[in-house]
């Protein structure tokens, strides 16, 4: 996904001259055909990504389109502050990327995991959160949040995800992507680059014979009331898919949403991380395992609720 990223900011700038791409110390050789066409729109902001929001946030004062990225915990909480009251206070159109976002980092430690992020995020106005699932939705949403002029934040993953939702006609914030299914009772929603384990899930459900609709929900704020409503009309269990924590995520959202909207929570069932720090070591597939973000699980556990 953000080799999609730096393949979609240099097409971008190349016909939007108000694009100016901040770097927090990560992407120099992913950003070198970025760099050698437009060098002046360019910055390397070191490892100080308080300076570097408040950066873009004078640039979108000045009439530029910034867009900062780094590794997700390091564009967003470090510099949490500054997103709040440098770019979401005066509604600014400056776009946040994290890269690597949830366990894409597993390897590094808690320091570089990002499960709660969105959490954080989603309380301060203004802001809207988008999740793409693959490389082809990066550079779908990457142009989209260029066109809203707002305060963006694109969560996006590292390496190695595939293209589920590729059509660039469906893309769009705020509309989620029905991926599969016609006549399941069960619904599955997604959120971001854990898509695929998703699909593997409802793929397994079905040929279980538990008829299951999958949607891509790259959207987590705002959220789309319609469709809301009409998945809460349609079916009789709704899991949420997020690598992400359990708690504050997606499904905290839809869960206020609900109860908001005098709509059965009951019906809920979400998937994401513990209350915990993850200790040990390994890759991104080993730490979805160990919290439980896995086919098998997800599957398990939607059979036991329904049981």
């Amino acid at each position: 996904m953000r080799n999609a990223f730096a393949e979609a900011v240099t097409d971008l700038a190349s016909s939007n001259k108000k694009i100016v791409l901040l770097s927090g110390d990560i992407g120099n050789r992913l950003f070198d055909k970025y760099r050698f066409l437009f060098k002046d729109r360019f910055y390397n902001c070191g490892i100080a990504e308080a300076c570097m929001t408040g950066v873009a946030s004078g640039l979108a004062k000045s009439g530029f389109i910034p867009i900062t990225y780094t590794i997700t915990p390091f564009n967003t909480l470090r510099c949490l502050e500054q997103i709040k009251i440098d770019i979401c206070y005066p509604n600014l159109p400056s776009i946040i990327v994290g890269t690597g976002a949830g366990l894409s980092y597993a390897s590094l430690g808690a320091t570089h995991h990002s499960l709660d992020d969105i959490g954080i995020l989603r309380t301060i106005p203004n802001i809207n959160i988008i999740c793409p699932s693959g490389p082809n939705e990066v550079k779908f949403a990457l142009r989209e949040a260029i066109n809203l002029k707002k305060p963006v934040y694109l969560r996006i993953g590292k390496k190695g995800e595939k293209d589920i939702c590729a059509k660039e006609r469906e893309f769009k914030i705020g509309k989620p992507i029905k991926v599969s299914g016609k006549k399941g009772r069960i619904c599955i929603i997604s959120s971001g680059n854990i898509l695929q384990i998703a699909k593997d899930a409802t793929m397994l459900l079905n040929n279980n014979n538990f008829l299951t609709d999958l949607y891509n929900m790259h959207t987590v704020k705002p959220l789309n009331s319609l469709f809301l409503n009409r998945i809460f009309k349609r079916y009789e269990l709704i899991a949420i898919v997020e690598e992400h924590g359990y708690f504050g995520g997606v499904t905290s959202s839809i869960l206020e949403w609900a109860n908001s909207n005098n709509q059965n929570i009951s019906k809920i069932i979400g998937f994401g991380t513990p209350d915990k720090f993850l200790t040990g070591y390994g890759n991104q597939q080993n730490a979805r395992e160990k919290t439980g973000l896995s086919k098998k699980n997800i599957y398990n556990k939607i059979i036991k609720y329904i049981k």
